[in-house]
């Protein structure tokens, strides 16, 4: 009992700890989590954590004193902040409408299933809703039936489905090859990656029927392979052709090509497929399970970039293959440019419906939702069926059921004239499609759900609250040092040329040059410009005769601040070689028309941007001082400890 009593103490030692704050400053305080919040995004690796943490909580001090010097201003509601606020939050509130969780799982499972192919037999019996009732049982009858003689271990496939359809009922039966992730319906993927090589699914029933999935092999993943194609199509079915005359050609083909002929030539000349053969018979990239297996079998089969494959017959025709290149599947799941697209296709694809469904059943019980049940959905959808296209609005608000609540949420709620309203606007738009009362009834429900939390959703969601709390404290910071530091330091004359004279010794020039810097839109036109300058023309010159692809400049430099290339020495009189940024192409160069030695004065005009600096540092010093006394700090230093463990 005493063991217990200690450590319920403990337990409740820790939530109290954790519950205070980690400093208070005049009336406000922050807690430890907002704290770390803040640390762990801007922090950097070191070597003594309390060092690190305590030099951050200075200064998040700093920081916090500043935004209530903001706050008592009520700089917050100046209109153009609260319209940047506004803008910022439509930015970011879709990306917190969704349950991340969900799919970042999704995109877990899509990594783990793109390792690897599997190939599947599939049997299916077809049903649908106007079957009788006695045929849809003869369809569970004939599945079961497969499935039987599955687990009995029975591999004839074509048999099998033969003899069940035999008896009445017919069941198809197909080799469907080697499939992937996102190769199949979502729900067939999930079916099949929960087999094991060997084993077949339990009778799995969707809209259109019943399936069967054996997995039969797996294979490492085959990656994404891009590769030419000459095709030798078959005619449409029903039109009568040799496929020996064909396979000649084919043969006939291949052997031009072993002797060195050109595929993209022959391609434009011979191939019959209208997609590709004018660009020498090239595929799009593809994975497993995009074509029919028995070409994705033979063209797997091809070892290196280059190799030409021996002519393949589909259903389709005689098809001859060259490897142009092949990239194995990632199989780091740290690999960022592969989660990303695996992401964008979990987003694009049926699957992400589930995450979805999941995440407007969550919101729904976190809004508070409650229906009133006074408010009988008989009485409701009586008159949601009155609600008619082209009818007065005005009407709705005349039905006597229109000012009830018929549902609640935390702090607001919904009368039936506000869903008759939105059955009125529903029905009369284009996505109307006869759907029942009680569907729309539960459409309503999920959108004003959907609203109403995103509305509210610093209330449920953390992490979007503290990003709107650092952005709209992040733009009252930028106005109230606007006003008391920024601008102030930039305008007071009188007190840049007084710091100016009492650290004027601090205003010394470190190795220096005086250069010309020539701007070029391209490397082209720098590689021109150097050209001319080393035939005697003046810089002015240059710039002029480029018709706006160089604009010159020339200014004092500090040594290390000049664009040269790296281990380039300076000297008087050179002319450094172009440096041209990747980005966007364009290019820079210098002239070095004097050196000087460190040490030299700056002059006050030379050291006005440092002056400047160094004010706007002393006049933030002196408010802070004065925010501090204002707001008197007071750091909890058993909380603080807690953040070092």
């Amino acid at each position: 009992m005493r063991k217990l009593f200690f450590l319920l103490a403990f337990v409740l030692t820790g939530v109290m700890a954790s519950a205070q704050p980690i400093f208070t400053y005049g009336g406000d305080k922050v807690d430890p989590q907002e704290l770390l919040r803040a640390y762990n995004k801007n922090k950097t690796p070191v070597t003594d954590k309390e060092k690190a943490l305590r030099e951050y909580l200075d200064l998040y001090i700093r920081f916090k004193l500043k935004v209530k010097a903001a706050s008592v201003l009520r700089l917050d509601t100046l209109e153009t902040l609260k319209a940047d606020v506004a803008n910022f939050r439509n930015q970011v509130q879709e990306s917190y409408m969704n349950d991340e969780h969900g799919v970042n799982e999704l995109v877990k499972e899509a990594f783990d299933r793109s390792q690897k192919d599997l190939r599947v037999i599939h049997f299916y019996a077809a049903v649908d809703t106007k079957m009788l009732a006695t045929d849809t049982l003869r369809a569970v009858k004939a599945i079961g039936e497969v499935y039987e003689a599955l687990k009995k271990g029975n591999t004839n496939y074509g048999g099998i489905a033969s003899e069940v359809s035999g008896k009445g009922f017919p069941v198809k039966q197909a080799d469907l090859g080697f499939i992937t992730g996102f190769s199949l319906p979502y729900q067939y993927e999930t079916v099949i990656f929960g087999l094991k090589p060997g084993e077949a699914s339990q009778p799995y029933r969707s809209k259109s029927g019943w399936h069967i999935f054996k997995v039969v092999d797996e294979r490492k993943s085959a990656g994404k392979w891009k590769v030419a194609q000459i095709l030798l199509a078959f005619p449409p079915e029903g039109t009568s052709f040799s496929a020996d005359d064909y396979k000649a050609k084919a043969d006939s083909l291949g052997r031009e090509l072993a002797k060195g002929g050109n595929f993209a030539t022959l391609a434009k000349e011979f191939s019959q497929d209208k997609l590709t053969y004018l660009n020498g018979g090239e595929l799009p990239e593809f994975g497993t399970g995009r074509f029919d297996a028995s070409f994705e079998n033979e063209v797997f089969k091809l070892k290196k970039d280059g190799e030409i494959s021996k002519p393949i017959l589909t259903p389709f025709g005689y098809h001859i293959v060259k490897r142009i290149s092949q990239v194995p599947t990632p199989s780091d799941p740290n690999d960022a440019g592969y989660q990303y697209e695996l992401k964008q296709k979990v987003l694009q694809d049926d699957r992400v419906a589930a995450a979805r469904e999941k995440f407007i059943r969550d919101v729904i019980v976190k809004v508070g939702y409650k229906r009133n049940l006074r408010v009988k959905d008989a009485d409701l959808f009586r008159m949601a069926d009155s609600v008619k296209p082209g009818m007065a609005p005005t009407a709705i608000r005349g039905f006597a059921i229109s000012n009830k609540p018929i549902f609640s949420f935390t702090k607001s709620s919904i009368t039936a004239g506000d869903f008759l309203n939105f059955v009125y606007d529903y029905k009369s738009s284009e996505l109307y499609r006869n759907e029942s009362n009680t569907d729309l009834l539960q459409k309503y429900k999920e959108a004003t759900a959907l609203e109403y939390y995103k509305k509210h959703l610093e209330e449920y969601n953390p992490d979007f609250k503290y990003q709107m709390q650092e952005f709209r404290e992040g733009n009252m910071l930028f106005e109230i040092m606007e006003r008391n530091v920024w601008s102030k330091a930039a305008n007071d004359s009188a007190g840049l040329t007084k710091l100016y004279r009492n650290k004027k010794s601090s205003y010394l020039w470190p190795e220096s040059a005086d250069v010309l810097v020539f701007n070029c839109s391209n490397s082209k036109a720098a590689t021109d410009g150097i050209a001319l300058l080393k035939n005697g023309w003046s810089w002015k010159a240059v710039a002029d005769s480029s018709s706006g692809a160089i604009q010159a400049d020339s200014a004092r430099y500090e040594l290390n601040q000049v664009p040269l290339a790296e281990g380039t020495k300076a000297t008087p009189g050179m002319i450094g070689e172009p440096l041209v940024n990747n980005t966007d192409g364009t290019a820079i160069f210098v002239k070095i028309l004097r050196l000087y030695p460190a040490g030299q004065q700056r002059s006050f005009e030379e050291a006005r941007g440092l002056v400047i600096n160094d004010y706007q540092l002393q006049l933030e010093e002196e408010w802070v001082d004065v925010l501090r006394k204002k707001y008197p700090v007071k750091i909890d230093e058993a909380v603080f400890k807690t953040l070092l463990k």
